[in-house]
Formats: structure tokens, sequence, C-alpha cells
């Protein structure tokens, strides 16, 4: 019947209110020309898993191979993994920061200052620009607006 089996794609939960601020978000940067973007550094924190766990979900096999170790997937309780700072922009990248710790606003202001101060100084040098983070505690933290204030750094507003 043309079905087949596939994993679900996944994308965050919006509510109409959220929906709402971003298509209005959307409709004000619509006509950003490309010199405006060119000013935008990007960043974000991501965890990669580097021991076990990176293999896909399932795997195809014939009756009677469910315990042959071609078709097993290795599994261990707590997996290793690492967590990155980075950036990245139109006049180029930012070093990568590699978190020890789970990221609360005094350890990503640290991260900014030692990480994303420096490579503002290097890909824009004392030309404009307007820093980019998404909206998770560590950065719509009081202090952390603060520190933004503090340092005259201008922030993108982000929905």
């Amino acid at each position: 019947m043309g079905f087949s089996c596939r994993i679900p794609c996944v994308k965050p939960l919006l509510n109409n209110r959220r929906r709402q601020k971003r298509l209005v978000w959307a409709k004000d940067k619509k006509d950003w020309t490309a010199a405006e973007w060119s000013k935008v550094m990007f960043a974000d924190e991501s965890k990669f898993c580097i021991s076990f766990g990176n293999q896909g979900p399932r795997v195809w096999r014939k009756r009677g191979e469910a315990q042959n170790p071609r078709c097993l997937r290795s599994s261990v309780k707590f997996p290793r993994s690492v967590m990155v700072w980075g950036a990245v922009s139109s006049a180029g990248v930012g070093p990568l920061c590699f978190l020890r710790s789970k990221v609360n606003a005094a350890v990503y202001q640290d991260v900014l200052e030692h990480f994303m101060l420096p490579a503002v100084d290097q890909l824009y040098g004392d030309a404009d620009f307007i820093f980019q983070q998404d909206l998770t505690p560590a950065h719509s933290a009081k202090a952390t607006s603060t520190w933004f204030k503090d340092h005259g750094i201008p922030v993108l507003n982000w929905p």
C-alpha cells in the first residue's frame, strides 16, 4: 500500500502565541538586506554523543537475525558526550568552546567573555555587529541581559 517504516521528524511544539511571535519576527526581518544580515553573529550550544548512540534507531534484517552482532545496536547507560559553544557569521567562524558543566547564566557569561568577545574583535574589529542567541534560560537570564548592556553589545530579538 506504499507505507514504509520511518522515523518521525522532530519539530518544536509551538502554541498559537509562539507561532504569532515568530510570524511577526519573520515579517519584521523579511526585507533585511544581505548587508544587514552580514552584521549578525549567530551562536549556540550543541551536545554531541562521542560514545555509543549515534547509530540509527533501527536496522534492516532478515527473520532469525535479531541477535546477529551486525543487527545489534550497542548502548551504554551513561553515554559520553561533549557540549560545545560556537559562533558563525558572514565574516567567519569563532572558536569552539568545550563546556565542561551545565550551562547556567554565569557559565554562559564566561563563554561570552572568553570566546565571543575575542571572536567579535577578530571578525568585526570596530565594525557594527548584532549578536543572535536563542532564549534558553542562561541566554535570557537578567544577569546575561545586564552583561550584554554593560558590554554595549546589541542582541537580535528572538521569538
